[in-house]
C-alpha cells in the first residue's frame, strides 16, 4: 500500500454552538489541512496520484472556505463547525474529486488536530 500526503493552509473564522467557553465567540484560525491518498496501483510513471493533482483539488475545496465565516456557509448553517466537522466536509469533497482519498486531518493549532476517515 502506498500513501501520499499533501498539505495546504486556509484562513477562516468560526464559532462553536452549544459550547461553554471562549470558542463560543467568533475567532479565526490559520488551518493546516493534510490530505492523505492511498492505493496499491502505480501508473506507468510509478506514481499513485500526481501531487499537483492532489494539491490543485485540495486548493479548490479550501478556496470555498478561505477567508470566510464558516458558520455563514450554507453547509454549516445551524451546526457547530468544529475541526471534526470541517475534516469530514473536506474529506467528502476530496473523495468526490480523488476517489483514493482516505483521510483528511485539520489542524487548528500546531498541537491540535482532528482527522476524518471511513472506518
Amino acid at each position: 500500500m502506498f500513501e501520499l500526503k499533501a498539505q495546504m493552509y486556509f484562513s477562516a473564522a468560526h464559532h462553536l454552538l452549544n459550547y461553554n467557553g471562549k470558542c463560543e465567540n467568533m475567532h479565526g484560525h490559520n488551518w493546516l489541512v493534510e490530505a492523505f491518498v492511498s492505493g496499491t496501483e502505480l501508473d506507468k510513471s510509478n506514481i499513485l496520484v500526481d501531487y499537483k493533482v492532489i494539491k490543485s483539488n485540495l486548493k479548490e475545496v479550501l478556496d470555498y472556505l478561505d477567508h470566510k465565516d464558516v458558520n455563514e456557509l450554507e453547509e454549516f448553517k445551524g451546526i457547530s463547525p468544529s475541526s471534526e466537522v470541517l475534516a469530514k466536509f473536506i474529506y467528502e469533497k476530496m473523495k468526490e474529486r480523488i476517489p483514493l482519498t482516505n483521510k483528511i486531518s485539520v489542524w487548528e493549532t500546531a498541537t491540535s488536530c482532528a482527522s476524518y476517515f471511513e472506518g
